[in-house]
């Protein structure tokens, strides 16, 4: 590790923290959106355009933090992005087109005549599964180091499905705020369908990380390592109890009009997410590619992260301010969905 008072010590550490904060908002706050378009088979046509107009004025803000996280990866770390963009490429290709086909079908289908709006509403189910799909595909490849085996990809394909239950989840408990009535008691169910998919990801991959790396397992399992990070796993295992309980008592509140506590079981979840991404990160660090490549190995050169750095003190604050802007201006529960 060189010397952090250094541009080529603090400066890769500098742009890695920008990337996981990239990251970490887009999982979370794009994950809700996805997760509303995976749960659209289970809802009829008039909760569809509930649950569109309940993620409308925030899906092109949260793709944003997709953009800075890969921008970031691409310009800071060019050694890292050729590894691991190399080892992505047909996954990374799918989530695009799943982005992109989830991003046509939500502007057409609002503008398509009756009989056509099925088929946008499928196209839309199928954009945000194709695309969670092949984040957790990516995710999974990510924490067995990006190895060959069919072991490999037999994990990345059961993280693949936790994390379209994970981000289910997100939407679901997303709609129990957003929305009211019958929508709102049919997006409790589908989130306590999804709850313990989640668990048994988050579960999958704390095994494996430390049992693919002896770095890795030193880092949690050594003293005093094991005691001073035994609140991360026991606090996740306290939100999963906190949000499962709350499911189980909303649906007879919600039925008496009684909103009281409708918020905990998105805010249980996002913060199992977050302890979820603090304990991957903490895993990897200082690695991009497990057990291969530092974030000081994979860095660009000194000189060009100083240019990149100005920007992103300029950028950073702007797309912070302007999603919390709209996150703000619009609160509260989704309105009758209308474009004219």
């Amino acid at each position: 590790m060189p010397e952090l008072t250094s541009p080529e010590g603090w400066l890769p550490l500098a742009f890695l923290l920008v990337m996981g904060l990239a990251m970490l908002a887009y999982v979370v706050l794009d994950g809700f959106d996805l997760g509303v378009g995976l749960l659209f088979p289970g809802a009829d046509d008039a909760e569809k355009d509930r649950m569109i107009a309940s993620i409308g004025p925030f899906w092109d803000t949260n793709e944003t933090w997709l953009v800075l996280g890969v921008g970031v990866l691409l310009v800071a770390f060019p050694a890292a992005h050729g590894v691991i963009l190399g080892a992505l490429y047909l996954p990374v290709a799918l989530m695009l087109a799943g982005l992109i086909l989830r991003g046509v079908a939500f502007d057409f289908r609002v503008k398509a005549r009756a009989v056509h709006k099925s088929h946008w509403n499928r196209a839309f189910f199928l954009g945000s599964l194709l695309a969670a799909l092949a984040q957790g595909y990516m995710l999974g490849l990510l924490v067995m180091g990006f190895d060959t085996s069919m072991g490999a990809h037999l994990f990345a394909l059961l993280i693949a499905a936790c994390l379209v239950a994970g981000y289910a989840l997100l939407g679901a408990t997303w709609l129990i705020i957003k929305t009211d009535g019958a929508l709102q008691r049919r997006a409790v169910r589908w989130a306590q369908g999804a709850l313990w998919w989640t668990a048994l990801g988050i579960v999958a991959i704390s095994v494996a990380t430390p049992l693919l790396s002896e770095r890795i397992f030193a880092k949690w399992f050594n003293l005093p390592y094991l005691v001073l990070l035994a609140p991360i796993p026991l606090s996740t295992a306290l939100l999963f109890f906190i949000v499962a309980r709350s499911l189980r008592r909303l649906p007879v509140r919600l039925a008496e009009g009684n909103e009281y506590g409708a918020w905990v079981p998105f805010a249980g979840t996002v913060g199992i997410f977050l302890l979820a991404f603090y304990g991957l990160a903490y895993s990897l660090f200082p690695y991009l590619v497990i057990d291969r490549l530092t974030i000081w190995e994979a860095a660009a050169a000194p000189e060009s992260l100083l240019i990149i750095f100005v920007g992103a003190v300029v950028v950073l604050p702007m797309i912070i301010g302007y999603t919390v802007f709209a996150y703000r201006v619009f609160r509260g529960k989704a309105a009758d969905l209308r474009y004219d």
